[in-house]
């Protein structure tokens, strides 16, 4: 796995965030790729695939969105939401000198991606949107709500590894134990008392909690169209995935026809991006984006 340089900013109302940078190999500099996870995750989703898309010849940034991971908490829990997300993002750009990026945007990320696009589509090179759209699953939404700022801090590595088996099963049937155990590490961190603590603040799932956070608006829908009509975009969809459902990837191919896809078999909301259609599909996208 390859090495990546820690980043830390300033956003525009002072609070200091975190990004993971992995260098470009060697070749024709070609445009960065900006990585943002969903909800309740951090940057250590990507730690398979940004190397791999570095290797591929593109400077990869993976962020902490506030309130997650090593970025500070936010004190104001109205402050999560889309629009300060992608303020955060224009700031880390900003800072970089990126002019230009390609988002791969999972779930959350996915929404601040169309987020950008709305506001800053100058920014937005190109978009793949990770198992999420403009409108989505009330069924998918409503389980997520049911775990996400509700975790206890555990007493072992064992407990947290069934803690994620038992939020994530459904969406990935055959992982292994090992994989699971790979996914706590990633989730949880030893606090000041010894006990594993999830690496968020559970103030992130207000929105979606007090119904702040919708299924769909005329403003999502609108964002993505811009988004898929002035950029290439690429939907990858987990095949069992009860976020983005049939119905939603169709209306979502129906309302931009120019929109490539990737259906990924055998998981869930949302891919790790690591599995061979998802990979396929991110190389031969990023091909075809200066």
């Amino acid at each position: 796995m390859s090495t990546f340089t820690e980043i830390t900013f300033t956003s525009n109302d002072g609070l200091r965030l975190y990004a993971r940078d992995y260098a470009a190999h060697s070749g024709v500099a070609k445009c960065p790729v900006i990585c943002i996870h969903g909800l309740t995750r951090n940057s250590s989703d990507f730690e398979e695939v940004a190397p791999w898309i570095a290797s591929l010849g593109r400077r990869v940034i993976a962020v902490d969105v506030r309130g997650r991971g090593y970025s500070a908490y936010d004190t104001d829990g109205s402050h999560y939401q889309p629009a300060v997300y992608a303020a955060d993002i224009v700031k880390l750009s900003t800072d970089l000198g990126i002019a230009r990026a390609v988002f791969i945007g999972t779930s959350m990320g996915g929404i601040i991606t169309m987020t950008l696009a709305l506001r800053h589509l100058d920014l937005v090179a190109g978009a793949i949107l990770n198992d999420v759209g403009p409108v989505l699953s009330q069924p998918g939404l409503d389980r997520i709500g049911g775990y996400a700022g509700k975790g206890q801090t555990l007493a072992s590595w064992a407990d947290a590894t069934d803690y994620i088996k038992s939020i994530n099963q459904l969406a990935f049937p055959d992982n292994s134990r090992e994989e699971w155990g790979k996914w706590a590490r990633r989730a949880f961190a030893e606090n000041a008392q010894g006990k594993l603590a999830l690496r968020y603040d559970p103030n992130i799932a207000l929105a979606l909690q007090n119904g702040k956070l919708k299924a769909s608006s005329a403003v999502a829908k609108f964002a993505f169209r811009r988004l898929a009509k002035k950029r290439p975009t690429l939907l990858i969809r987990g095949a069992l995935s009860d976020l983005i459902t049939i119905e939603q990837s169709d209306y979502m191919r129906a309302v931009a026809p120019a929109m490539l896809y990737a259906e990924v078999p055998g998981v869930g909301h949302a891919p790790m991006l690591t599995e061979t259609v998802a990979m396929t599909a991110i190389r031969n996208f990023l091909a075809q984006v200066d």
